[in-house]
């Protein structure tokens, strides 16, 4: 897997952070591939599985925590 991104070490606020400065990018590598085609589109999909992996990250440790809740 090429995971490289270390999401495991970082907190809930650099994790959502990293999430909203991700979606950013996509926005403008969207924006700038509509006016002009980019030399490396695979970003976009770089970009798109690196924003689902931080969401998943996100989502493991809500369902880590409701569990520990619960027990």
């Amino acid at each position: 897997m090429k995971n490289n991104l270390g999401l495991k070490e970082l907190s809930d606020k650099e994790l959502q952070e990293r999430l909203e400065a991700e979606q950013m990018q996509l926005v403008k590598l969207k924006i700038n591939h509509a006016v002009s085609p980019l030399e490396n589109p695979n970003i976009l999909r770089t970009t798109r599985k690196n924003i689902a992996r931080i969401n998943t990250e996100i989502t493991k440790r809500q369902m880590s925590s409701d569990n520990s809740k619960v027990e």
